[in-house]
């Protein structure tokens, strides 16, 4: 087996976040390092009690989590509580995790863990206001960083809060347009082209329901609002798990494909959060991003299920040959 790639998972967990981090501490191809939380989907303070579920679940409560931002750079906090629930997690409203290791400061984290460590890559789920913030303090730093996942924007697709902008980037477009000027490396753009195919359906709930035990029954439980609130919202059968595609792209890119663009995030007006992607090379710039535009759901899917439940699916496919 290759060495495991150290990675840093910053993110604003919600419930894909929440799925995105079962999937990369179940995953033994990744060495998370830590958790950096920032302000998105919900205040940070609750985001970081649902990364230590998350931690629980898969009993990797020795996984430090930094507490970040808790604010946007510049504009006023505009949660997406009204998607997530108002705990982040459906309304299921779990206990305090007892035990973890938290800590503040997710900038410091950041900056100090890429000066001692080789070859660490940063998966960000959420808007990318932690990792603005620790560019500013030093930028230096970011010449040691191995690779950079965004979970954010949208290229041909129309948006999730307004028609051209994915949240993630509207909720704090300075950050997100701050960062990719000043990162230095090519940013992979998972956006909202391929993590719309990316949708979980009740039939797929039930079934990890059913084979899935303690952690099965936590997905069932989140996902059960996202559900409702995609029927209420979009009309979609099932709901749309954006950032566990991030993880799976960065083990395997296979799963995905898109071009090399130099890509600007609009921080203000009508189209605030909007991510300008360059495709013609109209402006003659340096590429600053690898823009993904098409994905193998049934690669990705299989990926997810073998990952969170591999006896189980293992089982299945010795039994039935086919999955």
């Amino acid at each position: 087996m290759k060495e495991r790639r150290k990675v840093i998972i910053d993110c604003d967990p919600g419930i894909d976040d929440s799925l995105a981090l079962l999937l990369a501490l179940k995953s033994k191809e990744l060495e998370v390092l830590g958790i950096t939380i920032v302000c998105g989907n919900v205040p940070a303070k609750q985001g970081v009690q649902n990364a230590l579920k998350a931690l629980e679940l898969c009993k990797s409560l020795h996984v430090p989590v930094y507490l970040g931002e808790e604010t946007p750079l510049k504009r006023e906090l505009v949660t997406a509580q009204d998607t997530h629930g108002e705990d982040g997690v459906g309304e299921c409203f779990f206990e305090e995790i007892n035990g973890g290791i938290v800590k503040n400061g997710a900038a410091h984290y950041i900056i100090e863990t890429l000066a001692k460590e080789n070859n660490v890559s940063i998966i960000a789920l959420g808007p990318l206001t932690n990792i603005a913030k620790a560019l500013m303090k030093d930028k230096e730093a970011f010449q040691n960083l191995d690779e950079f996942i965004s979970m954010g924007g949208a290229f041909r697709i129309h948006g999730n809060c307004s028609p051209v902008a994915e949240f993630n980037y509207w909720v704090d477009p300075q950050a997100a347009d701050y960062v990719y000027k000043n990162l230095g490396k090519k940013i992979h753009m998972v956006g909202l082209d391929v993590t719309r195919k990316i949708v979980l359906t009740p039939n797929t709930i039930e079934f990890i329901e059913k084979i899935g035990g303690e952690l099965g029954k936590y997905i069932k439980d989140i996902t059960r609002f996202y559900v409702d609130f995609h029927w209420k919202q979009e009309g979609i059968i099932g709901c749309v798990i954006n950032d566990p595609l991030a993880v799976a792209y960065f083990i395997d890119r296979s799963i995905c494909r898109g071009f090399s663009s130099s890509v600007e995030i609009v921080h203000e007006g009508i189209a605030m959060g909007q991510s300008i992607v360059d495709a013609e090379n109209f402006y003659k710039r340096e590429d600053n991003a690898f823009i993904l535009t098409e994905v193998d759901f049934k690669r990705f899917m299989l990926m997810f299920l073998e990952r969170l439940f591999p006896e189980k699916i293992n089982l299945i496919q010795n039994t039935q040959g086919v999955m």
